[in-house]
């Protein structure tokens, strides 16, 4: 910059947490649960609390109910209970009924809008005491003396040439005893944790998926409130990790997603271009008739499970949620052993406080391994990678067997042997994949699928998706697979432009970006760097995603 920017006004807690998802909130609940008077922040990226949270959502009410046992009473909105379950292989035509796996089953859990549970949560922590900042991104990690002692927020109104506009507005710094980084799957603090702090080192790879979601209403004599229906099979290939979820819930809604693995090898492969040919099935497209689309996101989750799960603690601070990979995959439920390791978290905050504030919370890895969240993972840890190792039928097979013969308990542990990012073959060498051309009913394209999740970023801001190196895309990504983030991404955001005339050149259509980080994962050179854009950017999700 030309000019040199005023120093940032700084404000002082005890905790500060990055995130107002599921586990930041349960954080910070518990905490002020736990001590009154203790100072809570909480800052979130996204407008308002629950804008950014995506999920097909079947809630399992367990931390919910050691959070808050009288949540009924305070009026949370869960308000379809899950009824029947389905679980189906497709083929092209066809489909057939499985047994439904004992992870699968749903008695006692609720079809939810999260982001509306979000929303809930927010209120609860608000009337405790908790300062919550919507439409702030955390955008700066504060370290002195090796440790972390809070985060500043990104400045406000620096345009795309660097300098500050009319409307600039400097960052805080907000800083705290500890702090407790909730960002969700790949946040781009926590990446920097883990390369800052080697929390990474001996853990197994990450491995990802991306789920992409359509929220759909539909005539009311076509909708059965608490009907769950997963699948897998068609359109994907025998090989490639993914399948579907669908649920009736509210008042005529269907919350409906697709999810594929990122450790896919075929570069041609486009998992929002699947997700729209799976609705063509003739099984799958009877739930949509007479409906309209009305909300449509993308978000990658953290798949890797107990192998891939990092250090959780470094100086100063913790890691929970999916920032710290606890989604159990076979039961494609996260939200309560996100809520539990935010709780346990707070818990070992509250101890150290009271106690002689060590540098770093190692405790609250011990208590993390004492929970059910531990052991609920453990038991299915081998689950994902054994869908990897085999395939979809040899992962089945495997399933099976370690359900209900091993039943969790194998002496064996698998391992994801390869980052997501690795895995892509060159473009000659895969086959390419013909995807039939939208129909504007029941099928779309991306960017009017774009327009229905809301996202809008300020136009003159400086672009939050960076290269690190400019000449890879063509040299690399171009020549040997044919620009495969033009496919990988669901919201139009990379195009390459000049291929006719024989100079191809990649175009970053940032104010597309719908905050999925598929690109930070996918593309095979790590050279795509996702940072938060200026802060309340970004998708805004309504009530019922």
């Amino acid at each position: 910059m030309a000019e040199e920017l005023p120093p940032r006004e700084a404000m002082e807690f005890d905790v500060v947490i990055v995130g107002g998802g599921p586990s930041g909130l349960s954080a910070a609940i518990r905490l002020k649960q736990l001590n009154p008077d203790m100072a809570v922040c909480l800052v979130e990226k996204a407008g308002e609390i629950g804008g950014h949270i995506l999920s097909g959502a079947v809630l399992e009410p367990r931390a919910l109910n050691e959070l808050i046992p009288d949540w009924k009473e305070k009026g949370a909105p869960l308000d379809t209970p899950a009824g029947e379950d389905r679980f189906l292989f497709l083929t092209e035509t066809r489909s057939f009924q499985l047994p439904t796996p004992p992870q699968m089953h749903n008695h006692g859990n609720y079809i939810v809008s999260l982001g509306n549970v979000v929303r809930w949560l927010g209120t609860q922590a608000e009337e405790l005491g908790v300062e919550i900042y919507p439409g702030f991104a955390a955008s700066e990690l504060l370290e002195e003396d090796g440790r972390i002692v809070g985060i500043a927020t990104g400045d406000m109104g620096i345009g795309k040439d660097g300098e500050p506009t009319g409307n600039f507005a400097r960052g805080m710094e907000l800083r705290a005893r500890y702090t407790l980084f909730a960002e969700g799957c790949r946040g781009s603090l926590s990446k920097q944790l883990m390369a800052r702090f080697n929390l990474r080192d001996g853990k197994d790879p990450q491995t990802f998926a991306i789920g992409i979601k359509e929220l759909w209403e539909i005539p009311e004599a076509n909708h059965k409130p608490g009907l769950i229906e997963h699948s897998l099979g068609w359109p994907l290939d025998r090989a490639t990790y993914g399948g579907s979820f669908l649920y009736h819930f509210g008042k005529n809604l269907i919350s409906f997603g697709f999810v594929i693995g990122l450790d896919y090898s075929n570069p041609w492969l486009s998992p929002f271009d699947e997700m729209q040919r799976f609705k063509t099935h003739p099984d799958i497209r009877k739930h949509f008739e007479g409906g309209r689309r009305i909300s449509y996101g993308a978000r990658a989750l953290s798949e890797g499970g107990l192998q891939s799960i990092p250090k959780l603690s470094f100086p100063g601070g913790l890691l929970i949620g999916d920032a710290a990979g606890f989604l159990n995959v076979p039961k494609i439920k996260g939200t309560h052993t996100a809520m539990k390791s935010g709780m346990v978290a707070a818990e070992a905050i509250a101890a150290a406080l009271a106690g002689d504030h060590p540098a770093e919370v190692t405790a609250y890895t011990d208590m993390m391994q004492a929970s059910w969240v531990w052991e609920e993972l453990s038991k299915v840890r081998n689950i994902r990678p054994a869908f990897a190792k085999f395939g979809m039928w040899g992962g089945l097979a495997y399933s099976a067997l370690d359900t209900y013969v091993l039943r969790g308990k194998a002496p064996w542990t698998m391992h994801h042997p390869h980052a997501d990012n690795e895995t892509l073959l060159e473009a000659d060498a895969a086959p390419k994949i013909a995807y039939p051309k939208p129909d504007g009913v029941l099928t779309f394209d991306k960017l009017s699928s774009v327009f229905i999740s809301n996202t809008n970023h300020e136009e003159n801001q400086p672009a939050h998706l960076t290269l690190l190196d400019a000449s890879k895309p063509v040299s690399v990504n171009w020549n040997q697979y044919r620009g495969p983030e033009t496919r990988y991404c669901p919201a139009g955001v990379y195009e390459y432009i000049g291929v006719e005339e024989g100079a191809p050149k990649l175009q970053i259509n940032a104010q597309n970006c719908v905050h999925c980080k598929t690109c930070d994962i996918k593309d095979p050179t790590q050279n795509i760097n996702w940072v938060p854009p200026e802060g309340g950017g970004g998708p805004s999700y309504p009530g019922g995603m």
